[in-house]
């Protein structure tokens, strides 16, 4: 079944868009900041040597190192959690030194206290602890004025991905952006199209700011596609309630302001976080599950003779399609790509170990491979074939919303299914029922939330709608 209702690209060819695609900036950013951490370290060290050279005479003298290893931790803590090592410390050399310094005296007065309380006030000398903060300033202070210089020289000055996207509103322009058309690349924030949502979540794959110039009468629409795509969002706009603005910004050599309609739900912490969950889990069950994998395979592969794997496509994050993993539990001949037959009791297409794999869930275990891939979480929002429909509606017919629970990956389990929402979407309710933790899910993520999801999924791996 085909439900591209639009016509397909004509102005913008595929190969067009994945020229456009930006590249990822996290990594490099990634790699800064840990550079970052580690001249500070040694930074904090070597001004402490020297004041305790200064003072005591002696370079690397016990007492006042004592003092750097001691405050090290601490400045670090603070600094990680008050933006010294973030995206604008990279381009902001007063920013980060802000940072920087109230991460140390915080540190300082910390240390301080508890030496007070501890009666330890005598291990370490005032005046070399005293140098050696003031000398920490300075080298903090120093560095961060070299980083925009080394950043310039070696990437252009590139820290962040910015895109234009102009969609016939006022002119707009962002130092060192991307600018495209909507026109040019057939971009429509009113149609519900899925091919159009994939060719749109592939220009906004990773995108750290969009901005969108558009009449008054389509920013709604864009509000709601930049909401759904999961990432940070502003509209050229003078501020209006309905769109639901997160913040304002104002571009004064423009005289120009947009309001911010989306941020994405998690953060950098919060990506990395569940990237690193999802890894290990993966990792951990192919290895744990492995016996099971290749016993399961080859009782697929002995029943008919054919593929043992059944790859689909599914709608991911940003909208995108993605091929999904499963191990094949139809009948060759009557394979459902495009999921426009939700699967019933007793039904005809499916094998005999088919059953059996569906029932107990073991036919989802290839999508930890997903999961390695970074197409799918070990949880998040199930994803659905282009094709599911409830009660003969496509899903995003029967609820807008629906394409809000794209902004996270979608996952091996969810809240929705520890829920007991699961099997054959019959009537609206089936539907609805999932969207609503899914969108619950997303405003709600934590770390803990996942693992206790993960835990609850044991007691659901057989259900009484799994067929």
């Amino acid at each position: 079944m085909n439900t591209h209702t639009g016509p397909l690209l004509t102005t913008a060819q595929p190969d067009l868009v994945e020229r456009k695609i930006a590249p990822s900036l996290e990594r490099r950013r990634l790699r800064a900041y840990t550079l970052m951490l580690l001249i500070d370290a040694v930074l904090l060290n070597l001004a402490f040597a020297l004041a305790s050279l200064l003072y005591e005479g002696e370079w690397w003298e016990p007492r006042t190192m004592l003092a750097a290893q001691t405050i090290l931790p601490v400045y670090f803590t603070i600094a990680l959690y008050n933006s010294t090592y973030g995206v604008r410390a990279l381009g902001d050399w007063l920013f980060a030194s802000r940072k920087a310094l109230i991460a140390l005296g915080i540190s300082a007065g910390l240390l301080n206290f508890v030496a007070f309380y501890l009666k330890a006030n005598a291990e370490f000398s005032r005046v070399a602890m005293t140098l050696g903060l003031v000398f920490s300033a300075i080298a903090l202070m120093s560095f961060r004025r070299l980083v925009p210089i080394i950043i310039d020289r070696f990437w252009a000055g590139r820290i962040r991905n910015q895109l234009v996207i102009n969609d016939g509103g006022p002119s707009f322009s962002l130092a060192k952006c991307s600018t495209i058309s909507a026109a040019k690349y057939a971009l429509d924030p009113t149609s519900h199209d899925p091919f159009m949502l994939d060719r749109l979540g592939k220009l906004l794959r990773n995108q750290d700011q969009v901005v969108v110039s558009c009449p008054r009468e389509r920013r709604a629409s864009w509000a709601f596609l930049l909401k759904s795509s999961g990432v940070y969002g502003e509209i050229v706009s003078e501020p209006a309630h309905e769109l639901g603005a997160l913040g304002v910004h104002r571009y004064s050599a423009q005289e120009r302001t947009t309001l911010v309609v989306s941020t994405g739900p998690l953060g950098l912490r919060g990506r990395i976080t569940k990237r690193l969950f999802d890894i290990v889990v993966a990792l951990a069950g192919l290895v744990a599950l492995s016996p099971v994998l290749l016993l399961v395979a080859l009782a697929i592969k002995l029943e008919d003779g054919g593929p043992v794997l059944f790859v689909q496509r599914r709608l991911g994050r940003g909208n995108q399609f993605f091929d999904m993993l499963k191990f094949r539990s139809m009948r060759t001949g009557k394979l459902d790509l495009d999921g426009e037959r939700s699967t019933s009791r007793d039904d005809d297409r499916i094998t005999r170990i088919g059953g059996f794999i569906r029932r107990t869930s073991i036919d989802e275990l290839p999508q930890l491979i997903n999961v390695l891939k970074g197409d799918m979480s070990v949880v998040g929002p199930r994803p659905h074939a282009l094709g599911s429909r409830a009660n003969s509606k496509l899903f995003w017919e029967v609820d807008s919303r629906y394409w809000k629970r794209h902004s996270l990956k979608p996952g091996l389990t969810g809240l929705a299914q520890v829920r007991g929402h699961r099997g054959a979407t019959e009537e609206e309710k089936d539907l609805t029922d999932r969207l609503r933790s899914d969108l619950e899910y997303i405003s709600n993520w934590s770390l803990g939330h996942d693992v206790a999801i993960l835990f609850r999924t044991v007691w659901v791996l057989t259900h009484e709608n799994a067929y």
